[in-house]
């Protein structure tokens, strides 16, 4: 059976399971996308892995889905959290978007002494990392944390997770990940206006943090996020 449409639920999934649809999920299924009773659509709730199911209640405002077969089992990503510090609302989002897609499985944003953006509205940047699991196939979705300062990040830090972070002050030089060990993972992303000296000092003097550079070019907040986690997914993660 081929199903093309693919949406996040919160509900439990499993053989036969009976899945109700929310106003929002059942306008865009029912309205947008012309479904009907009897037409098949892909779910997935982050735990239970992918099902195929068929709409058995179609309405206006809602609607019901029941489960046929398992499509997928569930696929983790690797246990990788990506930090960064919040920048221009779209460009923010861009982040959550990539970050989701290329196998984060935890989103943390963070207030740095030059971070430009003083809050962030969590529920939406959660629902941007729905989204593009919901476009990429993927089965998980990352969580979005409450953003945090640098120095109260790093105070609850665990030193079994390695902390890459990428120091705009290496750029032209050779600094990498080298020999990094597996394991936990966090990458850590500047502002657009790099760390502070404090802040480089402090990350400097931990022992698990790994600095590194992106090149020869300083690059903006949102595609030092991409290049980053291409760079660990190549040598530490499930691209390797």
């Amino acid at each position: 059976m081929n199903a093309k449409i693919r949406l996040y639920v919160e509900h439990a999934l499993g053989q036969g399971q009976s899945v109700p649809l929310e106003k929002a999920q059942a306008h865009y299924l029912f309205g947008v996308m012309r479904q009907a009773e009897g037409a098949h659509v892909l779910l997935f709730n982050g735990t239970d892995g992918e099902w195929l199911a068929q709409v058995t209640q179609a309405g206006k405002r809602g609607g019901v889905l029941t489960c046929v077969e398992m499509t997928k089992p569930l696929q983790m990503p690797p246990d990788l959290w990506l930090i960064f510090a919040p920048i221009k609302k779209a460009r923010t989002d861009f982040i959550v978007e990539k970050a989701a897609e290329m196998g984060a499985c935890r989103i943390v944003p963070v207030q740095t002494d030059f971070t430009n953006s003083g809050r962030v509205q969590r529920d939406r940047l959660q629902a941007h990392a729905v989204e593009a699991a919901e476009q990429c196939g993927g089965t998980f979705v990352p969580e979005v944390a409450e953003m945090v300062k640098f120095d109260r990040l790093l105070d609850q830090w665990t030193p079994e997770r390695s902390l890459m972070f990428c120091d705009e002050a290496l750029v032209g030089q050779d600094a990498g990940l080298g020999a990094a060990k597996t394991g936990p993972w966090g990458i850590l992303i500047g502002p657009e206006g790099g760390f502070s000296d404090r802040e480089r000092a402090r990350l400097r003097g931990l022992e698990y943090t790994q600095p590194v550079t992106l090149g020869p070019r300083i690059l903006r907040a949102d595609t030092a996020a991409v290049a980053a986690m291409t760079v660990w997914q190549q040598a530490l993660g499930d691209w390797s």
